[in-house]
């Protein structure tokens, strides 16, 4: 027998055998007919249900297989990665689902006509109407309040990372814990006292206050996590040179780490613009375009979504314009994130060989 020979018939008694690469494929598409077998004999009318039941023989047929093929050391590890596909499912389902119906129930008055106007003197029940006046009060007091929290959560975290010791920044610390669990109608009614201090009338601006107190957190607790990946090497490297501090974290520290500053600040303003419960307190809603944000009562998409689906009890034009708010809602939190991701892909530090 030739030496070639000998370390095949070798290697092919020590390779175990392995299932086929589509074997996970097959199982779930077998445990899903299954399920769906079980579930209609069963009676079971909810789809939850269904997945669930699927699921369950998804992941015992996994350790089944595996286990009489390639033994239950690697069908234990087989099962781990099911649990991981099912949790991964579990997760993007609801996800996918909610963006269907959105879309699906979105699309039916969502036109050029609704993004343009405003509901003027068009009545919650009748039809027509839009949310340009919604579109700009969000735009305007989601800006106002990046243009605060922003900068002051950035500097926050600059602090705490490269200049925070003792008392003084575990107080801030401790705050900032304390500021990302309050809820959003604390922040409103804060601003709120103070508006009745000062006999105040609603405005937009009182609403971007709120929305500010609410992303300052959001924006320290990331910004700070992402100055802390920057290796210290790259400090210490520009101290060695002379270069001052400040302008180590400016021209160093900051470059390196815009792209997760920068998404961690997107992050925080989808959160805001979708709140609601500030906007109502603060700024009360308007029919009518106002485009001066620090004066008199403005409307926003939550609020107008808020509002409209309120007022949809049999109206079904009130229902389809909450449906369209909401989907341009989406879209816009959409946009901000695929302008996130550009900006950092631009302003990130070039690697090179």
């Amino acid at each position: 027998m030739s030496t070639a020979a000998v370390r095949h018939k070798r290697a092919s008694t020590l390779r175990a055998a392995s299932l086929p690469k589509w074997t996970p494929y097959a199982i779930a598409a077998g445990s899903l007919a299954l399920g769906i077998g079980i579930s209609a004999a069963a009676g079971l009318q909810s789809k939850i249900q269904w997945g669930l039941i699927a699921a369950i023989l998804f992941v015992v047929g996994t350790y089944g297989i595996a286990a009489k093929v390639e033994g239950r050391r690697q069908a234990k590890d087989r099962v781990v990665t099911s649990l991981v596909w099912v949790a991964f499912m579990v997760a993007v389902v609801p996800l996918v689902s909610l963006v269907w119906v959105t879309i699906s129930h979105g699309v039916k008055v969502l036109n050029v006509y609704f993004l343009t106007h405003s509901m003027g003197v068009v009545a919650d029940s009748e039809p027509g109407g839009g949310i340009y006046h919604a579109i700009i009060g969000s735009l305007e007091q989601v800006g106002l309040a990046t243009l605060i929290g922003a900068p002051i959560g950035v500097m926050t975290a600059i602090y705490l990372v490269e200049y925070g010791r003792g008392r003084l920044a575990s107080a801030i610390t401790f705050f900032v814990d304390v500021m990302t669990g309050i809820p959003s109608i604390v922040a409103g009614l804060f601003i709120l006292s103070l508006m009745l201090i000062f006999k105040m009338q609603p405005f937009g601006f009182a609403g971007s206050l709120a929305l500010a107190i609410l992303m300052m957190p959001v924006v320290v607790r990331s910004t700070e996590e992402m100055l802390k990946l920057v290796p210290n090497e790259l400090r210490e490297a520009s101290l060695a040179l002379g270069v001052p501090k400040w302008r180590t974290i400016l021209k160093v520290v900051l470059p390196t780490s815009i792209g997760g500053i920068t998404t961690g600040v997107m992050l925080a303003i989808a959160r805001i613009a979708g709140e609601t419960a500030p906007v109502l307190l603060l700024v009360f809603g308007n029919p009518f375009i106002n485009n001066n944000p620090f004066e008199g009562a403005q409307a926003s998409l939550p609020l107008y979504i808020y509002q409209q689906y309120s007022q949809s009890a049999g109206a079904n034009a009130a229902y389809d314009r909450a449906w369209a708010a909401s989907l341009t809602l989406i879209a816009f939190v959409m946009i901000l994130n695929l302008v996130a991701r550009g900006i950092a892909r631009w302003k990130a530090p070039k690697t090179g060989r």
